[in-house]
């Protein structure tokens, strides 16, 4: 019972002070992995993916170098969605592989969660110039896109990170200090899922203090993820 209780410990400190020991290396991570997902579930992501980059008259896929659709395992019932990629991510062509990636790897596995067990896309899926927020117009253009992108996926958790994604999905009259923290039930195609808002790891960077709130937000995600039996 000591031991298990000095674990959580650590790895709650390790989540807590980790601003201090990040470093500007963006992560070197390209998609290895054949998770087996069903011919179904990838002709409809290969689908979406089409439909996106086909699209015309975007002024953010004239001036990005990559499309970022996504990174993990596309059979997981976790999926997280963040704003829009960086300038790391547009490189890579993957989301969250720059500093606030590396923050969200701690995240997850302060709650003993990887990339290989999470499924993780953005409500843009290209840079907007300097890493600015996302226009009212560019985040009604993209809706439809993710909106498609939970509904192929199914998860019975969508962690969505910031206030971006949380106005985007939930509604903008909402804020992210009085949302955080709670479930909210929410349908996306036939697929009804449980919702949770919590901060974005660029945004804990920036307010390290706000780390402890986001720390009761990741072992709500646990919680419900056993209780849901989610491998």
């Amino acid at each position: 019972m000591h031991k298990n209780k000095s674990i959580k410990l650590i790895k709650y400190y390790s989540f807590i002070n980790y601003n201090l020991i990040y470093n500007n290396k963006a992560i070197n991570r390209y998609k290895k992995d054949n998770f087996g997902i069903t011919e179904d579930i990838s002709n409809n992501l290969e689908l979406l993916k089409k439909s996106i980059i086909s699209q015309k008259n975007c002024d953010l896929k004239k001036k990005a170098k990559n499309i970022v659709f996504s990174d993990g395992n596309p059979k997981s019932k976790i999926m997280l969605i963040g704003e829009a990629p960086g300038a790391s991510e547009d490189e890579e062509g993957l989301p969250f592989v720059g500093r606030a990636g590396i923050l969200l790897d701690k995240m997850l596995s302060a709650i003993n969660l990887d990339r290989k067990n999470v499924y993780i896309s953005n409500i843009i899926n290209y840079r907007p110039p300097e890493n600015r927020k996302p226009t009212e117009e560019e985040i009604k253009r993209y809706l439809p896109f993710i909106t498609k992108h939970i509904a192929i996926i199914r998860p019975k958790i969508l962690v969505l990170l910031g206030s971006t994604a949380m106005n985007a999905l939930i509604g903008s009259e909402v804020v992210i200090s009085k949302m955080r923290g709670k479930w909210i039930e929410k349908k996306f195609g036939n697929s009804k899922t449980s919702v949770i808002v919590t901060f974005h790891p660029a945004f804990l960077m920036r307010q390290p203090a706000q780390k402890k709130l986001a720390w009761i937000d990741l072992k709500m995600i646990r919680d419900k993820k056993n209780n849901l039996n989610i491998n």
